[in-house]
């Protein structure tokens, strides 16, 4: 145990290391008074150092193989935009904002959005917009206790940067599209996104994250989102990372009063993923969607935190996640929601489902309530299986095939997600997708 923690010390003050040669380089961004969170959250990270599966937020989830590792900072590469193709959505592929390696390209990004709405890296922002870059920028997501945020709080510098003003609805959606190619030499990598939607806004956002074959890369996101009085937000994550990756990723949304904020997170790649997911109403007759879906293989960890704050009354909020566990995967489901005392009328229901496809994979669930109202529906559970006979045996009774039948079974349980995406171009990609990952494995 005592050689562990001198690990963990160790790579920790790697990293302290790369901060220092990162703010080095920072040139007038250091004079910014965002700088002085940087230089808060890293000394937060040093003292937190990263988490064990002796703490009880990480109990399930072991990340001794990334401190193994050895990363270092990321650097810019170009690409082509011919190699944009396999990751584009139908009809969507010229509203894309690409990142590489962390870093925006200006050469691959195109889009067309109405008068007044910004939609730029964030690195730009802070001289453009630093009025709002002050007023949100690491001011709603708490990092006392988060070390992953943390640590992405003191490397910040580039990711999406996105404001629609007041009344504003932008009918197509944008695509922020993350690309990860280390070239041989792994590296650690901090994007922060920053979305604000003003009263009355409307929006569709996609987000995805890619990389090629066995990589091994470290990617630490963190999003901040504010949906603000009757704005609607839907927004869709896709992690399909390299089988080699570690991606880790923080969440948090400020739901006003009679907005709507629905985020559904696909997870398909990384050796080690984990999402953290949270929201706080602000204010009554909000609501908030989260929908999950995940498949993993070989020895695949992924892990879904969320976490939701009813602070005030009215307010729904709704929790399905899904997945499937082959091999000797992992997968992990904590899903935390708060009844603050005075938040009576709370509608709160949350569901997870894991069908093991193979009897070595495993799963840790874990759903909890904390409600100091008394006026409240709320609800959680989670289910363990794998595919019933009978099912199977019905299929194949009327001629299908086993192997088909399985994969009818498969598709059929993971579109109780994918039909709720609206976007079409994406639903169809993603059914399309799995269709491809399950005949792979058959």
């Amino acid at each position: 145990m005592k050689n562990d923690k001198n690990k963990n010390r160790e790579v920790c003050d790697s990293y302290i290391r790369d901060f220092q040669g990162f703010e080095a380089q920072l040139n007038g961004q250091s004079s910014t008074p965002f700088h002085k969170e940087r230089v808060k959250a890293i000394s937060t990270f040093a003292e937190l150092g990263f988490p064990t599966t002796r703490q009880e937020k990480w109990k399930y989830t072991n990340i001794a193989s990334l401190i193994k590792e050895k990363f270092e900072l990321a650097s810019k590469k170009q690409i082509n935009a011919r190699d944009l193709g396999p990751y584009l959505f139908r009809g969507l592929e010229e509203n894309r904002l690409v990142f590489v390696n962390g870093f925006f390209s200006t050469e691959l990004s195109t889009f067309s959005v109405p008068a007044g709405v910004v939609i730029k890296d964030l690195n730009a922002a802070h001289d453009s917009h630093s009025e709002l870059i002050e007023k949100h920028l690491a001011k709603h997501l708490k990092i006392a206790e988060q070390p992953f945020a943390a640590l992405n709080t003191a490397f910040a510098q580039n990711g999406a940067f996105i404001y629609v003003p007041r009344n504003v609805v932008v009918e197509k959606p944008l695509h922020i599209l993350y690309i990860s190619d280390p070239d041989g030499k792994p590296f650690h990598n901090h994007p922060r996104n920053l979305i604000i939607l003003e009263q009355s806004s409307q929006m569709s956002l996609i987000e995805s994250h890619h990389g090629a074959k066995d990589d091994v890369y470290f990617n630490n996101f963190v999003t901040e989102v504010v949906v603000e009085r009757n704005a609607s937000l839907d927004h869709i994550k896709i992690q399909d990372e390299s089988k080699g990756a570690y991606h880790f990723s923080a969440t948090q949304a400020k739901v006003a009063r009679d907005a709507r904020f629905k985020s559904t997170g696909v997870d398909l790649g990384g050796s080690i993923s984990r999402n953290d997911i949270n929201i706080e109403f602000t204010g009554e007759n909000a609501e908030a969607r989260l929908l999950g879906f995940y498949y993993a293989t070989g020895t695949q960890l992924m892990d879904n935190h969320t976490f939701i704050d009813h602070a005030v009354p009215h307010c729904d909020s709704n929790e399905l996640f899904k997945g499937f566990l082959d091999d000797k995967s992992h997968g992990v489901f904590n899903g935390a929601v708060l009844v603050r005392p005075d938040a009576q009328k709370t509608n709160a229901f949350q569901q997870n489902q894991a069908i093991l496809i193979s009897k070595d994979a495993t799963i840790d669930a874990k759903p909890e309530l904390e409600i100091f109202a008394d006026d409240v529906l709320c609800s959680h559970g989670a289910t363990i299986g794998e595919i019933q006979d009978e099912h199977l045996f019905y299929l194949r009774s009327r001629g299908i095939g086993e192997e088909m039948a399985k994969a009818m079974l498969h598709i059929a349980f993971a579109n109780d997600i994918f039909e709720r995406i609206k976007i079409e171009a994406v639903r169809e990609k993603l059914e399309n997708e799995i269709i491809t990952r399950f005949g792979e494995k058959s």
